[in-house]
């Protein structure tokens, strides 16, 4: 009846699990992809309002001023705030990031058929996904670091 074709191939394991599914189990196994992505969601909307605060906050400072000088101080404070805002929501991103993953390792762990065996290759995991992390925020330090030393100069002159 089925050819070796791959869409009759998905239509034949398709037919053979249907007996099989379970709902409450594919619910079970949907679950955990839900809560990360409402983790994500919440996230960015909380990252989005906190970038709106601080646009509609930096408007209303400069929207009454006429002094020149006093705007782009104003300007210039909320870039630097921007840079700041910028570097914190790249590191709960990336903390965010690495945590699902400690997660997604720990349950293949725990579903792996021999988690004793699987164990060290976790841990490996785990060690180089945490140096990654350290790397990255290092890397995001030394970048804002580097940005308010030039903003400095910038205003000396």
């Amino acid at each position: 009846m089925f050819k070796n074709t791959p869409f009759e191939s998905i239509a034949k394991t398709l037919t053979d699990a249907a007996p099989k599914f379970n709902a409450d189990a594919m619910q079970d196994a949907i679950k955990p992809v839900q809560d990360n992505l409402k983790v994500w969601a919440d996230l960015a909307q909380n990252q989005a309002m906190e970038a709106q605060a601080a646009i509609a906050e930096t408007m209303a400072s400069i929207k009454d001023i006429k002094d020149p000088q006093a705007a782009f101080d104003i300007m210039k404070a909320s870039a630097e705030a921007g840079i700041a805002m910028f570097s914190k929501n790249l590191k709960d991103v990336a903390s965010l990031s690495f945590g699902q993953f400690h997660s997604a390792v720990d349950a293949i762990e725990k579903a792996h058929p021999a988690p004793e065996a699987f164990a060290s290759v976790a841990k490996n995991m785990k060690a180089a996904a945490d140096s990654a992390e350290s790397a990255i925020e290092t890397a995001m330090d030394k970048g804002a670091a580097a940005v308010a030393p030039a903003a400095k100069a910038k205003k000396a002159r």
